[in-house]
C-alpha cells in the first residue's frame, strides 16, 4: 500500500534524481541489503554449528526462528511507512549494529559463559525482525521515486532481493571467510549495510529530511560504522582472550583451516590437548587408554596392511606401528593441517612417536567415504578412528552405506574396528553403530573399556574436565566372517592399561546395556 501521507510525484518534494535513477539506487541498495542478511544468516548458522554442534539442528533453529520474526518485523514496519526515509535509514544501523556484532557476541558468550544458545536465538530473532521490516519501507521508497503498479514494484524489490542473497550466499563461504574470518567478515558486512542505507537516503531523499532528522541519521550510522570498525581493529586482542578463556594459558598452535579450527595447548612437561572445533580430541594424560582399546583388538590375526580412517594425530599409527610385521600403513585424514601439525609439532610428534616419520606409513588428504568409493586396495585390519557420529559432519562416516564400502576394502579375513561412543551414558547411539555395521554386510563384536577418558569427552563445546567425562568408551570389532572370540594377538606388544581380562571385562560390560531392534543409520535416514 502507497503511503498516503506521502504523495506521490507532484505532491511530494521533488527529488535530486531522475525517477529511473532512484529506482536503480533503491533497487541497488536492497541488492546490497539482502546481501548483507544473508551473510548474517549464514555466519549464525556457521558459528552456531562449530561451537554447539548439529550443524542440522543448529540451521533449523536459526532459520525457523528467523523467517517467524521476519513476519513480524514486516508488521512492525507499517508504523513507519510515513516516515520510511528516516525509518530506513535507523533501520539499517540497527541491523548494522546487531548482524555485524553478532559473531563477535556469540562467541564471547561461548568462551566467559560456556553457553551460546540463548545468544543464538535472540540474534536469530532481532536480526530476522530488522530484515522482515527493510521490504515494507523499500516498498514506500520506491513508488516514492518511480510510481508504478504494486505488482511490478514487488516483482522489482524481490528480484532484486533473490539476487543479491545469491551473492551473499556466495561470497560468505568463498570470499568474507578465507579472506576475513568470522568475526572480521561479520563486522566488514556490518559497515557495508550501514554505509548503503545511510548513501541512499542522504542522497536520494536528502529533501524529505529535516536538518534534525539528517544528523540524527549521519550521527547514529556514523556510531556504528565506527563501533564496527574499533572492533574489527581489536578483534585479534578478542580472539586471544576468548582463545585464553576457552582452552587456557597454554595455547601453542591455534590454526584455523578451511575445514575446521585446531587449537593444541601444553607446554613443558605439562599435558598436551588438541582440540578440533572447540572439542577435546587428544589428552596426552589418558590417550593411550582409549588408542591401546582401539587398535590392538583388532591386530589379531593378519595385519600386514593397515587402514586407519581418520587418526590424522598419528596415535592410532603409532600403536599400529608397534607390531613389526606391519608391512604398510596407509591413514585416510580430510584436514591435512592435522597430520602436518601432528608430524612438525615437536610435543605432538614425540607423543605419536614420530609415526609420520616411518616409511611404512602414507597419508592421504581425502574425505574417507569419497576414498573408499574409488579404492580397490584390499587390507587385512581398518581401524576407524573419527569423531563421534553425534557430529552432523561425521553422520555419513557412521552409516551402513560406509560400512558396506569397508566391507569391500577388507580381505575375507580381514578386521574393522570402530569406537562408538559411551556405551553407559549413551546406549542409542552405541547400538546405533553397531546395527549400521551389521547393516554394512559384516559380523560384530561390540566391547568397551572402562575408567574415566579425560581426552575423549563426548558432548558440545569445551567439554575437558572430569566432571563431564564418559566413564568408558565402546567399539565394535567387525569382521566379514563371525568374528570369535575377542583378544589379543599373540605378538603383541606390552600394553599398559589393556588385558585379557579388561577385554573380558569390556564385552560383558555392553552386554549389559545391549538394545535389541535398534535400527541402522543410513544416508538417507540418519539416526544420530
Amino acid at each position: 500500500m502507497i503511503d498516503q501521507q506521502t504523495p506521490l510525484r507532484g505532491g511530494a518534494p521533488r527529488l535530486p534524481v531522475r525517477p529511473r535513477t532512484g529506482r536503480f539506487l533503491v533497487l541497488a541498495v536492497v541488492f546490497v541489503c539482502a546481501a548483507c542478511g544473508l551473510v548474517y544468516e549464514l555466519e549464525l548458522v556457521a558459528l552456531a554449528s562449530y561451537l554447539i554442534g548439529d550443524s542440522v539442528t543448529q540451521a533449523s533453529v536459526v532459520l525457523s526462528v528467523m523467517v517467524f520474526a521476519m513476519g513480524i518485523g514486516s508488521l512492525l514496519a507499517k508504523r513507519l511507512r510515513t516516515r520510511a526515509a528516516v525509518g530506513f535509514g535507523l533501520l539499517e544501523a540497527a541491523l548494522a549494529l546487531v548482524g555485524g556484532s553478532s559473531a563477535l557476541i556469540l562467541y564471547a558468550s561461548f568462551a566467559w559463559l560456556g553457553e551460546s544458545r540463548y545468544a543464538l536465538v535472540g540474534f536469530s530473532l532481532a536480526i530476522g525482525i530488522l530484515i522482515g521490516a527493510e521490504i515494507p519501507l523499500l516498498m514506500t521508497l520506491i513508488q516514492r521515486v518511480d510510481r508504478q503498479d504494486a505488482g511490478g514494484a514487488v516483482a522489482d524489490l524481490f528480484a532484486a532481493d533473490y539476487v543479491g542473497a545469491l551473492v551473499g550466499g556466495l561470497a560468505f563461504p568463498f570470499l568474507l571467510l578465507p579472506m576475513m574470518g568470522q568475526l572480521t567478515g561479520a563486522l566488514f558486512t556490518g559497515a557495508v549495510n550501514a554505509a548503503a542505507g545511510l548513501a541512499l537516503v542522504l542522497w536520494v531523499f536528502r529533501r524529505d529530511l529535516n536538518p534534525r532528522s539528517r544528523l540524527l541519521l549521519v550521527v547514529v550510522n556514523g556510531v556504528v560504522i565506527a563501533l564496527l570498525a574499533t572492533a574489527s581493529v581489536l578483534v585479534d586482542d578478542f580472539e586471544r582472550a576468548a582463545r585464553r578463556a576457552v582452552y587456557g594459558d597454554e595455547v601453542r598452535v591455534a590454526v584455523r583451516t578451511g575445514l575446521q579450527e585446531i587449537v593444541l595447548t601444553g607446554r613443558g612437561s605439562g599435558a598436551l590437548d588438541l582440540y578440533l572445533d572447540g572439542r577435546l580430541r587428544v589428552s596426552s594424560r589418558d590417550e593411550y587408554r582409549f588408542h591401546e582399546a582401539l587398535v590392538h583388538p583388532a591386530m589379531k590375526g593378519a595385519h600386514r596392511r593397515v587402514l586407519i580412517l581418520g587418526g590424522g594425530d598419528g596415535l592410532a599409527a603409532r600403536e599400529v606401528l608397534r607390531y613389526p610385521d606391519v608391512a604398510s600403513v596407509v591413514v585416510i585424514e580430510l584436514d591435512p593441517a592435522v597430520t602436518r601439525l601432528a608430524r612438525t609439532d615437536p610435543a605432538l610428534s614425540r607423543l605419536n612417536g614420530r609415526a609420520f616419520e616411518d616409511p611404512r606409513v602414507t597419508t592421504v588428504a581425502a574425505d574417507a567415504f569419497t576414498w573408499l568409493r574409488t579404492s580397490r586396495d584390499r587390507f587385512d585390519v581398518v581401524v576407524s578412528d573419527l569423531p563421534d557420529p553425534e557430529i552432523t559432519a561425521s553422520t555419513k562416516l557412521y552409516s551402513a552405506e560406509f560400512y558396506g564400502l569397508v566391507a569391500g576394502a577388507l580381505e575375507p579375513d580381514g578386521r574393522l574396528v570402530v569406537h562408538a561412543g559411551p556405551p553407559s551414558s549413551r546406549p542409542t547411539t552405541f547400538w546405533t553403530v553397531e546395527a549400521s555395521v551389521r547393516a554394512g554386510g559384516l559380523a560384530t563384536r561390540p566391547y568397551g573399556v572402562g575408567g574415566r577418558l579425560i581426552g575423549f569427552a563426548a558432548g558440545p563445546d569445551r567439554v575437558a574436565g572430569s566432571a563431564e567425562a564418559p566413564w568408558d568408551r565402546g567399539f565394535v570389532l567387525a569382521a566379514r566372517k563371525p568374528v570369535g572370540n575377542l583378544g589379543l594377538d599373540p605378538g603383541a606388544p606390552a600394553l599398559r592399561t589393556l588385558g585379557e581380562r579388561e577385554l573380558t571385562a569390556g564385552l560383558s560390560a555392553v552386554e549389559k546395556v545391549r538394545q535389541r531392534g535398534v535400527p541402522p543409520s543410513t544416508l538417507v535416514h540418519p539416526r544420530y
